[in-house]
């Protein structure tokens, strides 16, 4: 069972996300209405948030930018100083991993995880910690914080700024909060936290999605801003493709003013690639593509170079998530040269009319209960919409549309014991194992609904525990060579 403190700090979580979701059902139409055109993204007087920081003073730097000028839409970049080692030690360090197939005597314990469905997740696994192996390198291929375009006249260091052509190459990762879609941000201190254990245990670059919230903005536009990130990365990748066959640097035009010519825009005539993603962004892989064709000629197999994109979404980050995976099989070669290659859903905040035995047995469980959740769906959905078999909602829904579940990408889930979300969670799973799609259960013992990410728990052995699990089978999908970490 969870300790004391974790029950009493529920019952006082539940007392304060009732009187503000309460609160938010009193918003008059008229004032949710005016504030649609931008939007939300985080309500400070609600949480406190951690402020970027572009230096590497503890593993990992940070910057937010405004994606979309009509939009709140934000996206902060979280860049793991690994990014700063030699392009070549990637290949020098993979036979040295190879040769350690032992996890941390920390994880090893019952008491961490409860069971596993599907594909089991701790035998033979590559010691990823040698992959960290390059946090206290500082004068490397990829620039330093000594580089002299990095300090201003009077000294006062500005941030990291790539130099050089040969910067390390990282997979990137965009994540989505959660907060049952009225609250939660990307800079949340939380949430900042997470990423920056995250970006340094899986060694890629965090992009965290600053999503409008609701009833602002209602369902549609959380789901809408996820796939606009995901045009967005794609967009940086073809920007980043078109500096490097014109001849800039690598890390944009903008890092000394000297560097004023080969500026590349997009259609609006204003935007350079982002230059961490430029210098650090998107690993290619050589893979194999699946065109799908006709009744004949059911698809087509053909080898190409992509760029390797991994999804994470915390509990309603998590159907965000589900929904950027399906447009994203959908887009198809759209979305060249990005490729979705798996995603992780974290506890996801799947309900439905019929209620499951996890949803009847749990139903007033720690920190969300059911009643507060459907309050939250109220909040999200369009008036006169409101349906728990919401497409949004619940991803098993018939005639829910988007492509067969046998096109989803590997597909790791991440519940809690004491959750009643968790049996949809499992059944969704468990349909995509039968059509093939690597989707394995990890079900973690006395946990509850956000263990992993909720601010009072983000330093338990078991929230460190479970970022650690995420980084073993995430490495496995992002692999240059393939899939070469098994199970």
């Amino acid at each position: 069972m969870p300790s004391v403190a974790v029950k009493l700090y529920s019952v006082f979580f539940k007392f304060m996300l009732k009187h503000r979701l309460q609160n938010r059902t009193q918003i008059p139409a008229d004032d949710a209405n005016a504030a649609t055109s931008f939007g939300v993204t985080s309500r400070p007087d609600e949480e406190s948030t951690a402020a970027s920081n572009p230096l590497f003073t503890d593993g990992v730097a940070t910057k937010d930018i405004h994606i979309d000028p009509t939009t709140s839409v934000s996206i902060r970049i979280f860049l793991p100083e690994t990014s700063l080692g030699s392009p070549d030690s990637d290949l020098r360090a993979q036979p040295k991993s190879r040769a350690k197939a032992s996890r941390p005597d920390s994880l090893t314990g019952s008491d961490l995880r409860r069971s596993s469905y599907g594909a089991a997740t701790t035998d033979n696994v590559t010691d990823y910690h040698n992959r960290n192996s390059f946090n206290h390198r500082r004068n490397s291929y990829g620039g330093n914080v000594d580089d002299l375009a990095l300090k201003s006249e009077n000294g006062v260091y500005r941030g990291y700024a790539p130099a050089g052509k040969n910067c390390r190459k990282l997979p990137v990762m965009l994540q989505f909060h959660g907060g049952g879609f009225v609250s939660g941000s990307n800079d949340s201190v939380s949430n900042d936290f997470f990423c920056r254990r995250i970006a340094k245990l899986c060694d890629v670059i965090v992009l965290a999605v600053g999503y409008r919230l609701s009833p602002e903005n209602r369902y549609p536009a959380a789901f809408e801003d996820g796939l606009k990130a995901l045009h967005w990365l794609a967009k940086q990748a073809n920007l980043a493709e078109c500096s490097k066959s014109l001849g800039n640097r690598r890390g944009g035009a903008d890092v000394k003013k000297s560097d004023s010519h080969g500026h590349i825009a997009d259609a609006f005539g204003a935007s350079m690639a982002e230059p961490w993603l430029a210098a650090h962004g998107d690993p290619s892989r050589y893979d194999w593509q699946i065109q799908f064709l006709n009744r004949s000629v059911p698809f087509l197999l053909f080898p190409c170079w992509v760029k390797l994109c991994v999804l994470l979404g915390v509990s309603c980050g998590g159907n965000i998530a589900d929904y950027v995976a399906r447009k994203a099989v959908e887009a198809g070669n759209l979305l060249d040269p990005v490729k979705v290659v798996a995603q992780v859903l974290m506890y996801p905040f799947f309900i439905g009319n019929v209620p499951t035995h996890s949803e009847i047995k749990l139903a007033n469980s720690y920190f969300y209960d059911k009643t507060m959740c459907v309050l939250a769906w109220k909040l999200f959905l369009p008036e006169g919409e409101f349906d728990l078999d919401h497409p949004a909602a619940n991803p098993l829904v018939a005639g829910r549309g988007g492509p067969p579940l046998k096109r989803m990408p590997p597909t790791l889930t991440i519940i809690a014991e004491h959750d009643w979300m968790k049996d949809r969670a499992i059944a969704y799973s468990e349909e995509l194992r039968k059509v093939n799609v690597d989707a394995p259960v990890l079900e973690y013992k006395d946990a509850v609904h956000e263990f992993a990410t909720l601010d009072m728990l983000l330093k338990t052995p078991q929230a460190q525990a479970c970022a650690e699990d995420i980084a073993i089978w995430v490495k496995k999908h992002i692999s240059l060579r393939g899939h070469e970490f098994s199970y």
